[in-house]
């Protein structure tokens, strides 16, 4: 008898095992309960988790250059071979909370040049359109405490083609598309591994790990698979007391066969990998090979790519003593045509310091099975509790691959600035780098597991991306989001001026302030319970906001700036650089998040001053703060009555206003400021009730922000506080819900497709910029030209424009009706729109009447394919007409949201949206 769980992509996926005693079933909930007990600190069950980054090269922590060419100074040939200073890499990797070890797969198929230990891919200068990995791997599945994963790679049997990628691709200009992996032919005739690697915790600090190797072709092969262990490396940067070197130790495990790792740190104490099977430990150091680099003597006789050099080319440079700092176990697997072969293993840590005496045999036999057949079973049952029985089996599929992606996206995060800006010890960097990339950002240090955008493409936190990735978390784990939310606000982030840190190519850029529209969803995920959560948000985000105040209203007009603001290329030229002309832009963007970041204020603000009366003087404040900068939207010249939209204003020095009338998502975003207050706060807080009847005795001009009233749901009397008043509302939706502007199939594009045949143009300083309508990839270098917000649909836009229209759903309820799309003749309440709209987005992802999905194009191996039509991408933006996936490709973390859209229509609808 056996257990079987069917999977997408093939028959191996059918993971059989005896069958397991009554007494080893899971208990109910028994993923919620590990939760409770790493929330209370009664086991750690994060301890362990997929924290190894896919790409360390390339990044900017690695980047000791004079002039900040991070791509150029540790590229993807040195990665096999010099030893990272902040963190490490690896495929289907996991390592502990502090990265001490490291686990990952290598791989070779007998024929390419080197191991494959990671993925390989093109740096910005070297894709036509933006770095770009060039490799096909998935998320498929992990519990919040990662419990239980699956990850999933394809990889090809002939020679992997580094060198056609390379030069094809630098021969393709922005007008052409990119040339992928699946282009060079190389998985016809399935000639392909589909590996798929399993994890299953027995203990916070004990992995059950299954390798199925699946032979898809027609032809016998054999694979080498070289599961790895290895230390960080800590001691080779002169820094004081940091020379100390961890051990491995390689050895057959016994007469039963199999062989085993065993290592020994002073902090961790010793931590076992053992695998079944008859493989060979291979040892050597986790240290450069600088001879190989630079012609150099380096640590060790038997660098980091000693087993590389010894498994493809037999080269005698594994350490014979079977010791060292990084190791592999080294199976030979021959597999017949459309065969498969599995590998047992077992990650655990076996002792704590010193750990001297050697760990017992693990077992991987009938209590393995157990471990694997329960964890399976419980992320079952857990995610039957999250995803809305009313989901259709294949929104299922895609919800429950966008939460895999959010967790195997959490990562391990070193990096010391000031450190890094000094250099260590006998290795100072060029003395340009304390006034260049990042030295006003000399405090921050970061040492800390944090959600990134993607493992591979984007393997650093981005400040708004991870705000919209905790509001997707929060949805199988609050506690783990409220600790990312507060994060970045924690004293050795947030800069003493209180800026928020953007990113780690630019830590002092500016990125939207949705940090507390973040928290507040994140609280009310929770349950609206944590009121010390929102406290502790709260105190650093009135210094943040400050800082906006202070440096992003240069006017003191309540009129802001701020940049790019996430949007790249969205405006005529780079609003991140200087102007192209004496003066100041002043963004309908900026004063919409700022309108939109006093409104969360004020929500926290209330919330907080229900429990606690000292903050009612802070609600009051960002009433008024709002109003403020709501009136002066339209005091300052933003709104264009005639167009019905909002518009980026160039204030030049001698006064005179050059309007930007780009219909661009900019002039959309001021519909997300909106709150409401009920009568019950008003009364409850006499004090705020007191001040908004003041400004409209007193300051009639802002009646138009904060004046609508009507009875709501409950009988009683709520007040609207928005940027766009109620008679605007109506003039600014038919914009945005007209298919021939911003409402596409697939969701709301980020520029009107107006702009198509009639683009934006103006002759500044004698030179003319445009903004033209582009669906796909960006044709223009402006902003690095790696990514597009003149036409894409990108998730994060339109997850905040479907949450307005549900708030204003709130206000007005059925009364408000407008035409949908613009021109049908067909009117529709504001939440039905929100709803057509998340379905919209929702099929993005989800097989149409074809069989196709929309994201994979006209890939017809994605699309048709068994083995891998059902394996979800989740790509970092969207073909503005036909939805096909573009941008980063991995799992980028804010597409995550299509998760949190199908939770939250299958709860509202309870039924197939057919």
């Amino acid at each position: 008898m056996a257990a079987v769980v069917k999977y997408p992509g093939g028959t191996e996926d059918r993971h059989v095992i005896t069958d397991v005693p009554p007494s080893h079933a899971p208990a109910p909930d028994a993923e919620r309960l590990r939760l409770v007990q790493a929330d209370s600190g009664e086991q750690d069950w994060r301890a362990w988790g997929p924290y190894l980054s896919e790409r360390a090269w390339g990044t900017v922590r690695e980047d000791y250059s004079e002039h900040g060419t991070a791509w150029d100074y540790f590229p993807h040939d040195h990665a096999r071979s010099r030893a990272y200073r902040w963190s490490e890499d690896g495929m289907a990797g996991v390592c502990d909370d502090r990265q001490t070890f490291c686990f990952a797969l290598a791989l070779w198929n007998g024929r390419d040049p080197i191991l494959k230990e990671r993925m390989f891919g093109l740096g910005g200068d070297g894709g036509n359109h933006g770095e770009d990995a060039k490799e096909y791997w998935w998320y498929l599945d992990s519990t919040p405490t990662h419990s239980w994963m699956r990850w999933r790679y394809h990889y090809p049997q002939a020679a992997f083609p580094y060198d056609e990628l390379v030069a094809v691709n630098a021969l393709r200009g922005r007008d052409d598309t990119e040339y992928e992996l699946v282009d060079t032919g190389i998985f016809d005739d399935d000639r392909y591994w589909a590996v798929t690697v399993d994890y299953a915790k027995a203990s916070p600090t004990d992995m059950c790990i299954v390798v199925t190797v699946a032979n898809r072709g027609d032809t016998d092969e054999r694979l080498h698979v070289l599961p790895s262990l290895w230390f960080r490396n800590t001691w080779a940067w002169g820094l004081p007391g940091g020379d100390r070197v961890p051990r491995l130790v390689g050895s057959a495990a016994g007469a039963g066969g199999g062989a085993r790792l065993v290592g020994e740190h002073w902090v961790l104490g010793q931590v076992l990998l053992e695998g079944d099977g008859d493989p060979v430990p291979l040892l050597c150091d986790n240290d450069t090979n600088a001879e190989r680099l630079w012609g150099l003597p380096g640590r060790s006789p038997y660098p980091k790519d000693g087993i590389n050099d010894h498994v493809v080319n037999g080269a005698a440079t594994v350490n014979p003593e079977r010791e060292g700092t990084k190791g592999a176990l080294h199976y030979v697997l021959d597999v017949p045509a459309g065969g498969h072969r599995q590998i047992r293993l077992r990650l655990t840590r076996t002792a704590p310091p010193p750990g001297g005496t050697p760990p017992p045999a693990a077992d991987l036999t009938a209590g393995f099975d157990a471990v694997v057949w329960a964890r399976r079973a419980e992320a079952n049952r857990f995610f039957d509790g999250v995803i809305p029985a009313a989901a259709t089996a294949d929104e299922a599929l895609v919800a429950r691959q966008a939460i895999a992606g959010l967790m195997w996206g959490k990562q391990f995060y070193h990096f010391d600035v000031k450190r890094w800006l000094e250099g260590d010890p006998g290795s100072a960097p060029p003395a340009g780098r304390r006034h260049g990339r990042n030295s006003h950002w000399w405090h921050m240090t970061s040492f800390d597991v944090i959600s990134m955008p993607d493992p591979w493409e984007y393997p650093w936190y981005a400040a708004w991306d991870l705000a919209f990735h905790c509001v997707s978390i929060a949805r199988v784990d609050p506690g783990f989001a409220k600790s990312q939310v507060l994060l970045l606000l924690r004293e050795w982030y947030l800069h003493p001026n209180g800026q928020i840190p953007a990113y780690e190519w630019a830590f002092g850029d500016v990125n939207p302030p949705v940090h507390a529209w973040a928290a507040l969803r994140v609280f009310e995920i929770d349950g609206s319970r944590d009121h010390e959560f929102l406290a502790r948000v709260m105190h650093k985000l009135l210094l943040n906001f400050t800082w906006w105040v202070n440096r992003k209203d240069t006017g003191g007009n309540n009129v802001f700036e701020g940049g790019f603001l996430g949007l790249d290329n969205v405006g005529p030229f780079d609003r991140s650089a200087a102007l192209p002309v004496a003066g100041t832009l002043e963004q309908s963007d900026g004063t919409g998040w700022m309108a939109m970041y006093a409104l969360n204020l004020l929500d926290i603000a209330v919330v907080l001053a229900e429990h606690d009366r000292t903050w009612v003087d802070t609600a009051t404040k960002f009433f008024e703060h709002f109003a403020y900068i709501a009136a002066a939207a339209y005091d300052q010249g933003l709104w264009d009555d005639e167009d019905a939209f909002f518009y980026d204003v160039l204030r030049l020095a001698d006064g005179s206003k050059v309007p930007l009338k780009v219909r661009s998502v900019v002039g959309l975003l001021p519909l997300a400021a909106t709150t409401r207050l009920s009568a019950r706060t008003l009364r409850r807080l006499p004090e705020l009730g007191a001040r908004l009847r003041w400004f409209l005795t007193h300051r009639p001009e802002y009646a138009d922000v904060i004046g609508a009233r009507r009875i709501g749901p409950d009988g009683r009397q709520q007040r609207l506080l928005t940027m766009v008043g109620p008679e605007k509302i109506v003039r600014l939706l038919a914009r945005m819900l007209d298919a021939e502007e911003f409402l596409s199939e697939y969701g709301l594009r980020t520029l009107s497709r107006a702009h198509l045949d009639k683009p934006f143009a103006v002759t500044l300083g004698g030179q003319e910029f445009s903004v033209g309508y582009e669906p796909a990839e960006s044709t223009s270098g402006l902003f690095g030209g790696n990514s597009n917000w003149r036409g894409p649909i990108w998730m994060p836009t339109n997850f905040l424009l479907i949450s307005a229209l549900r708030d204003y759903a709130a206000f007005f309820g059925d009364d408000l009706q407008v035409e949908y799309p613009t021109r049908s003749g067909v009117k529709r309440t504001l939440d039905e729109i929100a709803d057509d709209l998340s379905v919209r987005l929702i099929s993005l992802f989800t097989r149409d009447g074809w069989g196709r999905r929309p994201i994979y194009g006209a890939a017809q191996l994605f699309q048709t394919h068994p083995d891998w039509r059902d394996l979800i991408s989740f790509p970092e933006y969207f073909h503005g007409d036909n939805g096909a996936g573009l941008g980063a490709w991995h799992q980028t973390g804010w597409t995550a949201l299509v998760a949190d859209l199908i939770l939250t229509l299958r709860h509202r609808r309870g039924v197939d949206p057919a």
